[in-house]
């Protein structure tokens, strides 16, 4: 007889500080929305260079993304009151060791949402994953994130050529 693999973890949902403001796992349920999000934000994601693939995005690439398990990494959206404004990763590079990644629809940044939105991630990810580091990658220009990231306690490792590795210790 054939044994059945391990049942998919469940991805929690997890609350912020901000009244309506909740993570919860992004899926092909949500591609609608999701495709939606990118189309009214094209420019805004690719004005610096990153997103390409997103600001490309077509419906049918949208469904087939959130359908692809990601394994180990943790797929989130960011929604307000419901409504799906943004997106935040955590990518099982090598655990414990992750990267992150996230963005906000444009009429959206500036709130603190990426603040409130990243913070509850990073700690979940060091209590439940035992996770010991997160690395970010933010392209040249990309102000607002390097403040993000500054204000979250990662500090700048190594530069590129076109971004710059930053890095948030959750080992005390």
């Amino acid at each position: 007889m054939l044994e059945s693999p391990p049942p998919k973890q469940l991805v929690p949902d997890l609350p912020t500080l901000v009244p309506g403001l909740a993570l919860r796992e992004l899926t092909v349920k949500d591609a609608d929305a999701y495709y939606k999000l990118l189309d009214n934000n094209r420019r805004h994601l690719t004005r610096l260079g990153d997103y390409q693939a997103e600001g490309n995005a077509t419906s049918a690439w949208v469904r087939e993304h959130l359908s692809t398990d990601p394994g180990q990494s943790l797929r989130y959206g960011i929604r307000l009151k419901g409504e799906l404004i943004g997106r935040v990763d955590l990518t099982a590079a090598d655990p414990p060791r992750y990267g992150t990644g996230y963005w906000l629809g444009e009429a959206y940044v500036g709130k603190g949402y990426a603040m409130a939105a990243c913070a509850p991630l990073y700690d979940y990810a060091a209590r439940k994953l035992r996770a010991t580091d997160i690395f970010a990658g933010v392209t040249h220009g990309n102000a607002r994130s390097v403040a993000l990231l500054k204000r979250l306690g990662f500090e700048p490792v190594t530069e590129f050529e076109n971004y710059t590795r930053f890095h948030l210790s959750l080992v005390q």
